[in-house]
């Protein structure tokens, strides 16, 4: 059964403020992979549990046409929001009955998303909908990350996976896929071609509110906020107090790098 969390209004909004779009080394072993395969350039891609279009817009550059999906009204609303490539648009439906003929797509992404869905059917659907030849992308990063500013990185690191742990109690049971770094779903793809990585690394400069938005976003967090609202917002207060006096700064706005560690599945249907 697919998971849907990602639907209240709010969230949706500060999901677009805050998640970052695929960086530099993740793209760069996407699209080597997919101009090996010959798929980039291509004609139709299709990112699937879209979001808020993070991803969907790095594809536009690479495909005459790039369709987000998402099974989340709000998502998709708050995705059209922002500009768009020409070449770029948007629809509401699950991932596991996408709305493209048999053999239609050149490649299928999922990012940051796969681990919700329904596996099964999805892969099927997948099948289903790529040309022969066409390739699949599905990423994500892991909770591996580290905060750097000047000398209090292992600090900072620590004060966020404390944070992390804390969210543990309230995480649903389809983020186990990270911990496992996508195994099963890489053993569930019924393609011969495919590889699975979990060494990509980048780094992403963010801001003090832009990590304590990013928190904010997080399912885990949503939960806790349902259930415990007051406990949940202090959390997010003093967690922001304790990175600004690691750091020995007053602004929010202070800029500081998080390092990221990606998972990403890439694969090939048979011609």
């Amino acid at each position: 059964m697919a998971t849907r969390l990602f639907e209240e209004r709010a969230h949706a909004a500060i999901y677009r403020k805050y998640r970052f779009s695929p960086q530099k080394n993740l793209q760069g072993v996407i699209f080597s992979y997919l101009e090996e395969k010959r798929v980039s350039p291509g004609q139709l891609a299709v990112d699937v549990g879209c979001g808020s279009g993070q991803s969907t817009r790095m594809l536009a550059k690479h495909f005459e046409k790039v369709v987000g999906t998402d099974i989340s009204e709000a998502q998709i609303e708050e995705a059209r929001r922002a500009p768009q490539p020409p070449n770029v648009s948007y629809l509401v439906c699950p991932a596991e009955d996408l709305p493209f003929k048999d053999g239609s797509v050149d490649l299928v992404t999922a990012f940051a998303a796969v681990h919700w869905f329904d596996g099964p059917r999805f892969l099927r659907e997948v099948d289903r909908v790529l040309k022969p030849s066409g390739c699949v992308v599905f990423s994500s990063y892991n909770w591996d990350m580290q905060l750097c500013y000047k000398d209090c990185t292992d600090e900072l690191t620590e004060i966020f996976r404390e944070v992390v742990e804390q969210l543990f109690t309230f995480r649903n049971k389809k983020l186990k896929s990270l911990e496992n770094d996508y195994q099963e779903i890489f053993d569930s793809l019924p393609f011969q071609e495919k590889k699975r990585m979990t060494d990509i690394f980048d780094k992403i400069p963010l801001s003090v509110a832009d990590i304590i938005g990013y928190i904010q976003s997080l399912s885990q967090y949503r939960l806790y906020l349902e259930a415990q609202p007051e406990e949940a917002k202090s959390l997010l207060q003093n967690t922001e107090r304790r990175f600004l006096e690691t750091m020995g700064v007053s602004s929010r706005d202070t800029q500081l790098e998080l390092r990221t560690k990606h998972i990403c599945i890439l694969g090939c249907k048979s011609s």
